[in-house]
Protein backbone atom coordinates (compact mmCIF):
# COMPACT_ATOMS: atom_id res chain seq x y z
CA UNK A 1 0.00 0.00 0.00
CA UNK A 2 1.33 3.11 -0.83
CA UNK A 3 2.19 5.69 2.39
CA UNK A 4 0.04 8.12 1.30
CA UNK A 5 -2.61 5.98 0.87
CA UNK A 6 -1.91 4.12 4.24
CA UNK A 7 -1.68 7.55 5.77
CA UNK A 8 -5.16 8.72 4.84
CA UNK A 9 -6.64 4.92 5.50
CA UNK A 10 -5.68 5.31 9.27
CA UNK A 11 -6.29 9.18 9.70
CA UNK A 12 -9.67 9.04 8.12
CA UNK A 13 -10.72 5.58 9.60
CA UNK A 14 -14.23 6.41 11.67
CA UNK A 15 -15.34 3.30 14.18
CA UNK A 16 -19.30 2.02 14.00
CA UNK A 17 -19.73 5.06 16.44
CA UNK A 18 -19.01 7.56 13.96
CA UNK A 19 -15.87 8.59 15.63
CA UNK A 20 -12.33 9.03 14.52
CA UNK A 21 -10.22 5.54 15.18
CA UNK A 22 -6.86 5.77 16.99
CA UNK A 23 -4.61 6.86 13.83
CA UNK A 24 -2.33 2.95 15.34
CA UNK A 25 -6.01 1.41 14.74
CA UNK A 26 -6.25 -0.85 11.86
CA UNK A 27 -9.60 -1.95 10.38
CA UNK A 28 -9.45 -5.22 10.38
CA UNK A 29 -12.71 -7.35 8.37
CA UNK A 30 -12.31 -9.36 12.17
CA UNK A 31 -12.78 -6.31 13.53
CA UNK A 32 -15.08 -4.76 11.35
CA UNK A 33 -17.78 -7.80 11.94
CA UNK A 34 -17.24 -7.51 15.87
CA UNK A 35 -18.73 -3.74 15.76
CA UNK A 36 -21.46 -5.15 13.13
CA UNK A 37 -22.36 -7.92 14.96
CA UNK A 38 -22.28 -5.20 18.35
CA UNK A 39 -24.16 -2.56 16.69
CA UNK A 40 -27.04 -5.04 15.72
CA UNK A 41 -27.50 -6.92 18.70
CA UNK A 42 -30.37 -6.29 20.86
CA UNK A 43 -28.35 -5.86 24.02
CA UNK A 44 -24.56 -7.10 25.24
CA UNK A 45 -22.88 -10.10 24.04
CA UNK A 46 -20.33 -12.45 25.86
CA UNK A 47 -17.31 -13.48 23.52
CA UNK A 48 -18.61 -16.79 22.66
CA UNK A 49 -22.03 -15.33 21.29
CA UNK A 50 -20.12 -12.94 19.56
CA UNK A 51 -17.64 -15.47 17.63
CA UNK A 52 -20.71 -17.03 16.49
CA UNK A 53 -22.74 -13.94 15.25
CA UNK A 54 -19.46 -12.35 13.70
CA UNK A 55 -18.33 -15.63 12.28
CA UNK A 56 -21.09 -15.55 10.10
CA UNK A 57 -20.37 -12.08 8.42
CA UNK A 58 -16.48 -12.90 8.41
CA UNK A 59 -16.33 -16.17 8.16
CA UNK A 60 -12.55 -16.95 9.38
CA UNK A 61 -13.10 -15.81 13.09
CA UNK A 62 -11.73 -17.15 16.51
CA UNK A 63 -12.09 -17.04 19.95
CA UNK A 64 -8.75 -15.73 20.12
CA UNK A 65 -9.10 -12.96 17.75
CA UNK A 66 -12.64 -12.42 19.52
CA UNK A 67 -11.15 -11.48 22.96
CA UNK A 68 -7.17 -9.95 21.12
CA UNK A 69 -9.94 -7.57 19.34
CA UNK A 70 -11.78 -6.80 22.23
CA UNK A 71 -8.94 -6.15 24.89
CA UNK A 72 -8.10 -3.38 21.82
CA UNK A 73 -11.76 -1.86 21.38
CA UNK A 74 -12.26 -1.61 25.05
CA UNK A 75 -9.03 0.33 25.26
CA UNK A 76 -10.03 2.40 22.12
CA UNK A 77 -13.01 3.14 24.04
CA UNK A 78 -14.91 1.78 21.22
CA UNK A 79 -16.85 -0.74 23.31
CA UNK A 80 -17.36 -1.14 27.14
CA UNK A 81 -17.65 -4.23 29.23
CA UNK A 82 -20.97 -4.80 30.96
CA UNK A 83 -20.59 -7.00 34.22
CA UNK A 84 -23.57 -8.57 35.86
CA UNK A 85 -23.64 -10.86 38.58
CA UNK A 86 -22.17 -14.06 38.17
CA UNK A 87 -22.12 -13.97 34.85
CA UNK A 88 -19.59 -13.83 31.91
CA UNK A 89 -18.62 -10.67 30.75
CA UNK A 90 -20.23 -8.97 28.18
CA UNK A 91 -19.98 -6.47 25.18
CA UNK A 92 -21.50 -3.45 24.24
CA UNK A 93 -20.93 -0.14 21.41
CA UNK A 94 -19.51 2.36 23.49
CA UNK A 95 -21.57 6.10 24.05
CA UNK A 96 -25.25 5.07 24.24
CA UNK A 97 -25.25 6.42 27.33
CA UNK A 98 -26.83 5.75 30.30
CA UNK A 99 -29.24 2.34 30.47
CA UNK A 100 -29.86 -0.78 31.93
CA UNK A 101 -30.63 -4.23 31.11
CA UNK A 102 -32.82 -6.92 31.18
CA UNK A 103 -31.92 -10.33 31.98
CA UNK A 104 -34.05 -13.30 30.89
CA UNK A 105 -34.45 -16.53 33.20
CA UNK A 106 -35.33 -19.09 30.44
CA UNK A 107 -33.17 -18.18 27.42
CA UNK A 108 -30.53 -16.09 29.24
CA UNK A 109 -30.18 -13.55 27.33
CA UNK A 110 -29.46 -10.43 28.22
CA UNK A 111 -31.15 -7.03 26.46
CA UNK A 112 -30.91 -3.26 26.55
CA UNK A 113 -33.78 -1.31 27.67
CA UNK A 114 -34.91 1.90 26.14
CA UNK A 115 -36.47 3.29 29.23
CA UNK A 116 -36.51 6.17 31.98
CA UNK A 117 -34.24 4.74 34.87
CA UNK A 118 -36.29 4.49 37.52
CA UNK A 119 -33.74 5.06 40.43
CA UNK A 120 -31.92 7.94 38.97
CA UNK A 121 -34.24 9.73 41.77
CA UNK A 122 -31.73 8.60 44.31
CA UNK A 123 -28.65 10.17 42.36
CA UNK A 124 -27.02 12.65 45.29
CA UNK A 125 -29.58 11.56 47.56
CA UNK A 126 -28.41 10.31 51.31
CA UNK A 127 -29.88 7.42 52.52
CA UNK A 128 -30.64 6.30 56.02
CA UNK A 129 -27.37 5.18 57.89
CA UNK A 130 -25.15 8.51 55.67
CA UNK A 131 -24.93 6.37 52.46
CA UNK A 132 -24.44 8.81 49.79
CA UNK A 133 -25.52 7.93 46.41
CA UNK A 134 -23.11 8.70 43.60
CA UNK A 135 -23.96 6.21 40.87
CA UNK A 136 -26.19 2.60 40.54
CA UNK A 137 -26.07 -0.20 38.11
CA UNK A 138 -28.95 -1.93 37.62
CA UNK A 139 -30.10 -5.60 35.92
CA UNK A 140 -33.74 -6.56 35.61
CA UNK A 141 -34.52 -10.19 36.03
CA UNK A 142 -37.71 -12.13 34.21
CA UNK A 143 -38.80 -13.64 31.01
CA UNK A 144 -38.37 -11.75 27.58
CA UNK A 145 -41.62 -11.33 25.40
CA UNK A 146 -40.29 -14.23 23.17
CA UNK A 147 -39.79 -16.51 26.03
CA UNK A 148 -43.33 -15.55 27.86
CA UNK A 149 -45.35 -15.86 25.00
CA UNK A 150 -43.67 -19.43 24.10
Amino acid sequence: MPSEERGARSAGQRSSSGRRLPPDMRRTSQRRAILQALDEAPGPLTPHQLLERAGAIQGSLGLATVYRNLATLEEAGEIVAVHLPNETRRYEPAGRGHHHHFRCDACEGVFELATTCPVAVLEGVTLPGGYEVRGHALTLYGLCPGCRSG
